[in-house]
């Protein structure tokens, strides 16, 4: 467990390190357009600005402070997006002009700054339509809101990372690059929908069988033939930390650096659900989400291949003496982890957490996927639900206290803590039985 936390925090610094370092690239020639790499005078930061209709919104203004000083400025092109370019990191401040915005164009709740640390989030989001009428106000409806955006956050951190904790429990290896398949299936998903032309349901179901694919490609192409020659565990990690790296590269030459969002459910209505406003598709993930884990815990319990991946968690060895075909179910695994994966990334990217896709989204989750799986228990599937559950819950409520940029620091803690007093985690054992 020392060597895990030795190389989190490795991977975490190696990550920080390659994206301060990144090649520069051509400044964009207009105002929408957006470059791949960050620049050499500067740090580009932008958005997307589309109505609650989910409609583009053209040369709207938007501008730059620090310490009170204009940084910049700039306007969004014919698609809504916008790019400004900063002079360094630090903390800005961005503001939209509302005068700038069409009639009829309102911002949700007047809220037309953000502050955002360039160099670390180089995306500022804008929300409009008009305020619910009888939403709550107030700490409790601050705290209750916070709960439930946390609650959301951990179902999707869970539906990525059961299929990390499965990989683990069927296959003793942990997983650097699952964050990456993550980042891949967000990407394939924005293609097929953007790029394609298709609607973002049918994309996202095409995105899942090929991360499925890819999921099955790694296991014949890279583990399979590890394990077979008997590569251990420790060089299967190190192996799986360097694919991650070089996962995360040729995304970024792919897709390059910018944050796109998908063409459809970008901009909606706040609805008031109560106490608590949420607009369509943060319940539809949130449904989504809980429907997905039920069927994943009723393929584990009732089915003939979830109890043969149950069986090989708990004793490969005696799995295989029994008549299982074990290369088989890790195989299975494989390709669920990695359909499973994908859909994460889709709704992650949907969700106002993040709102956009980005070459490094999979691997902002990583850490919080371990924190959950580690937090549940290794190896079991409803301790990492569990455990996610209590991150998510956790990164939202400390914004209660913290600022918006440490969020992720409570997740981070809490895997400290298990780590130091219990390794085995929440649902876990000394022996794990499965």
């Amino acid at each position: 467990m020392g060597l895990l936390i030795t190389l989190l925090g490795a991977l975490a610094l190696s990550g920080t390190a390659a994206a301060a370092t990144a090649p520069a690239g051509p400044v964009p020639a207009s105002p929408g357009a957006v470059a791949p790499f960050q620049q050499a005078d500067g740090i580009d930061v932008s958005g997307t600005l589309r109505d609650q209709n989910g409609q583009p919104l053209p040369n709207v203004r938007i501008t730059a402070e620090r310490d009170g000083a204009p940084a910049g400025e700039t306007r969004s092109g014919a698609n809504g997006r916008w790019t400004l370019t900063v002079p360094g990191a630090g903390s800005y401040l961005f503001r939209l002009d509302e005068a700038s915005l069409p009639p009829g164009t309102e911002v949700l709740q007047g809220e037309t700054t953000r502050e955002v640390t360039a160099g670390s989030l180089n995306t500022v989001v804008f929300r409009f339509g008009a305020e619910v009428e009888g939403t709550a106000t107030g700490g409790f409806a601050t705290f209750l809101r916070l709960l439930v955006d946390g609650i959301r956050f951990g179902l999707v951190i869970g539906i990525s990372a059961v299929g990390l904790s499965l990989i683990f429990g069927t296959t003793g290896l942990t997983n650097f690059a699952h964050g990456e398949m993550v980042t891949i299936g967000a990407v394939i998903a924005w293609f097929i929908n953007v790029g394609g032309g298709v609607q973002l349901i049918p994309a996202t179901i095409v995105a899942m069988l090929i991360g499925a694919l890819l999921g099955a490609a790694n296991e014949l192409g890279i583990w399979r033939r590890l394990r077979r020659r008997g590569a251990g565990l420790i060089a299967q990690l190190v192996v799986s930390i360097g694919l991650s790296i070089a996962l995360r590269y040729l995304v970024l030459i792919i897709f390059g650096g910018r944050s796109e969002s998908f063409a459809d459910y970008t901009g909606q209505t706040v609805r008031n659900y109560g106490p608590v406003a949420l607009t369509d598709k943060d319940l539809s993930a949130i449904v989504i989400a809980i429907v997905v884990l039920v069927a994943v815990a009723l393929l584990l319990q009732k089915t003939r291949i979830g109890k043969a991946m149950r069986a090989v968690s708990d004793n490969r060895d005696l799995a295989a003496s029994s008549g299982i075909d074990v290369d088989r179910v890790v195989l299975f695994v494989w390709m669920l982890g990695g359909a499973l994966a994908t859909l994460g990334g889709v709704l992650f990217a949907l969700s106002e957490l993040s709102s956009t896709v980005q070459y490094e989204m999979g691997f902002r989750l990583l850490l919080l996927m371990f924190a959950g799986v580690i937090l549940g228990g290794l190896g079991t599937a409803y301790g990492a639900l569990l455990g996610c559950l209590i991150v998510g819950v956790l990164v939202q409520l400390s914004t209660l206290v913290l600022p918006l940029d440490l969020k992720y620091l409570g997740g981070l803690a809490v895997l400290i803590v298990i780590l130091v007093f219990r390794p085995q985690g929440l649902l876990g054992s000394r022996a794990r039985i499965g």
